[in-house]
């Protein structure tokens, strides 16, 4: 059986920790800072944990070696 290819998209975006949560980065600060408030820029900076359903398609499905 050949090996399964980690989704090179994937591994530049997602971070998977020892206790395999999915970490990735805020999302809504690509464009249009303008019509966003402060409150939404400010508490969108850094990374956040991606919900449970979320984790499970990133690690079975683009992340396939990451446990």
């Amino acid at each position: 059986m050949p090996k399964m290819k980690t989704k090179s998209s994937a591994k530049k975006r997602f971070k998977v920790t020892a206790t395999g949560k999915v970490k990735a980065q805020q999302a809504g600060k690509r464009h249009g800072m303008i019509k966003r408030s402060n409150d939404f820029i400010r508490d969108a900076r850094g990374t956040t944990v991606l919900a449970e359903p979320d984790a499970k398609k990133i690690r079975s499905h683009y992340l396939p070696y990451s446990r």
